[in-house]
């Protein structure tokens, strides 16, 4: 089986090595667990079945600090969707530490783990997962039932954030793919969560509805809000702060404006 046995930084593919000083630099760019909304450390994920042993996520390690707006971005089975579960706290590590706002999420029961994961996480679908015969205020009130509370002024003023406020009762059938996503951002949004985690968050919209809610998820960037963000779109991930790349189950952190961080396999 293959180990990291550390990071290897590179100024490009034709660059020079930098310094030991500049290494550890810029390995303290995706490596601040001091200041971590999200940490993973040497977390790894493997599925078992018929007599095989698949790593879907291979010794992982790196952090997110809050505010910090990070695109995911790797071919499909590159581990993206794994990665995506374990930060969404939709899954477990086999092995390793991982860390949502400095509480170890492998330690809890199932019941600690769903409110956690409502309190802490805000989700934006790709397929946008809205109920059908609610409407977009009952779909936005209904994030706050899993909550514990309901308070329709504040549901009322989350869709008026995102240009909805003329649309509040209107089926997802009435609304375009656009104005959907959008109930979904004001959804992630009503319980006011520290982490937003955006999963092809234009894949299934056209170019005028990519522009709007790439627009708004700037404007959140902008307010303070962490984002993790999957995306083939290299546009949308051109909009992050630093890329985490994933390929065969590895990860490659990007610092933030420096070299790309490697890992080197012994």
């Amino acid at each position: 089986m293959e180990t990291v046995s550390q990071a290897e930084v590179k100024t490009g593919p034709l660059g020079d090595s930098p310094s030991a000083a500049q290494t550890e630099s810029l390995i303290d760019q995706t490596t601040r667990p001091d200041c971590a909304v999200i940490a993973l450390h040497h977390v790894s994920r493997e599925y078992s079945g018929h007599g095989n042993v698949v790593r879907a996520l291979a010794d992982a390690s790196f952090s997110i600090v809050a505010g910090e707006w990070v695109a995911i971005t790797g071919p499909s089975g590159s581990g993206k969707s794994t990665l995506v579960n374990l930060i969404g706290c939709l899954d477990r590590p086999t092995a390793g530490e991982l860390k949502i706002d400095n509480v170890d999420v492998a330690s809890m029961s199932a019941t600690e783990l769903d409110r956690f994961r409502a309190d802490k996480i805000g989700f934006i679908f790709q397929q946008f997962h809205l109920i059908p015969y609610l409407s977009a205020l009952e779909n936005v009130m209904l994030a706050q039932y899993f909550h514990s509370m309901t308070d329709e002024n504040e549901a009322r003023a989350a869709l008026e954030k995102v240009g909805l406020g003329s649309r509040i009762n209107h089926l997802p059938s009435e609304l375009s793919g656009g104005e959907q996503q959008r109930v979904c951002i004001a959804r992630a949004l009503i319980n006011d969560p520290p982490i937003l985690l955006a999963d092809e968050p234009t894949g299934n919209l056209d170019a005028a509805n990519q522009k709007i809610v790439a627009e708004l998820l700037q404007n959140l960037h902008a307010q303070g809000h962490t984002i993790v963000m999957v995306t083939h779109d290299p546009e949308m991930a051109a909009l992050a702060q630093r890329k985490i790349a994933l390929s065969h189950g590895k990860v490659f952190c990007h610092p933030i404006g420096g070299s790309v961080v490697t890992l080197r396999q012994r």
